[in-house]
């Protein structure tokens, strides 16, 4: 009788494992960074009606807080009590779109201690910054000129105000929040302050982070890569709208963008993936991410939230009708992110340099400057 081998078995259970402890780490993060910086978000998006500076407070608030769905949920409720106006509001909806590829960057931080795994992931973690911005800089100035996302939101919103909500919540949140309230709970019972506890979370989820990623890419290395690569490149490579449209499901279900993209990372980082197919992936995730307000605005009956719902929607839809379909434009986000990949591979601080500029140093030296001017 031949002897069954449970190898395979043990295997597929590991990667698994470390993929959950791969999410569990993530959410920490967004648990430990909403803890340090939600109520100083709220606060600085208070602070302005300039629509430039509102751009910037968009970028740093989400960056704090690792969420742009928290970012979102913010403004809305400051627009749904008259505390800003919808067109205050939107710069900060296209500076949270920003803000949200941190923790994609963050993620790729993990592979540092692998140089040629660190590249793929640097340039697979950032696309969706390069795409964002893009995004950005074309909506940003066409929206000051002629309102359209404001027009356009605001007529959907009239459209769809009377629906009512739909309840939804994500297989993937449900999963991980026993295991994140274990750990909250756990440290909370200790004799110390609340930075404290949020600090230890924080470190608690980059060791997750660290570890998850490195035995995930070398599980991943270990089982049948080809196969892989030709059912993801091949499949999905050939057909981009099949790409967008399958990230978008995905992504209106785990209701997070971050995560979508934080599970392709590894993959680009070991090789089994490559960016060109991953862009089509981010496009989707961007889009998909919009879903869960936008059906949550519904049942607050408020003309207001639904409009920011929909403006957030607009505008991920359309940044991916104005350069997903224009090759050459295509190329800019994919290039971008392979030159700074090819800058990590040589000198990894260049990343850290990188995050620490786009993401805090630039939109706080605005604001405060902002702030002095006023």
């Amino acid at each position: 009788m031949a002897k069954v081998s449970l190898k395979p078995y043990l295997t597929i259970s590991s990667v698994f494992i470390f993929l959950y402890l791969f999410l569990v780490s993530i959410a920490l993060m967004g648990v430990a960074f909403k803890g340090f910086g939600k109520d100083f978000a709220e606060s600085l998006i208070r602070t302005t009606s300039n629509p430039f500076i509102g751009l910037f407070i968009g970028i740093l608030a989400t960056s704090i807080v690792q969420s742009s769905s928290t970012t979102t949920a913010i403004v809305v409720g400051m627009v749904g009590s008259g505390v800003i106006n919808i067109a205050n509001a939107i710069p900060i909806i296209m500076g949270a779109n920003i803000g949200t590829t941190v923790t994609n960057t963050l993620v790729s931080l993990g592979h540092i201690g692998r140089r040629e795994e660190f590249k793929r992931a640097i340039t697979g973690g950032t696309v969706h910054d390069f795409f964002n911005m893009m995004c950005v800089c074309i909506l940003f100035p066409l929206e000051l000129t002629f309102g359209i996302l404001n027009k356009l939101a605001s007529w959907m919103s009239n459209l769809f105000i009377n629906i009512g909500g739909i309840q939804f919540t994500s297989p993937i949140k449900l999963a991980t929040k026993p295991a994140i309230l274990f750990l909250k709970h756990l440290l909370l019972k200790l004799p110390i302050t609340e930075f404290a506890v949020y600090s230890l979370l924080l470190i608690t989820a980059f060791i997750l982070l660290f570890l998850s990623l490195y035995f995930i890419v070398r599980i991943m290395r270990s089982l049948t890569i080809k196969r892989a690569e030709i059912i993801l490149n091949n499949v999905l490579g050939r057909n981009g709208a099949v790409a967008i449209v399958t990230a978008f499901i995905f992504t209106a279900v785990v209701q997070s963008s971050s995560i979508t993209i934080a599970l392709m990372i590894p993959l680009v980082a070991a090789g089994i993936l490559t960016v060109e197919t991953m862009f089509p992936l981010i496009m989707g995730a961007n889009i998909g991410t919009t879903a869960t307000a936008i059906l949550a605005s519904f049942a607050t009956g408020n003309v207001a939230a639904t409009t920011v719902a929909f403006v957030h929607f607009l505008f991920n839809t359309i940044g991916v009708f104005c350069i997903y379909p224009i090759k050459p434009l295509r190329k800019i986000p994919v290039s971008l992110a392979r030159y700074l990949g090819s800058l990590a591979f040589r000198k990894r601080r260049y990343v850290i340099l990188y995050v620490l500029t786009l993401f805090f140093i630039i939109p706080g030296i605005l604001i405060i400057v902002s702030r002095i001017l006023k």
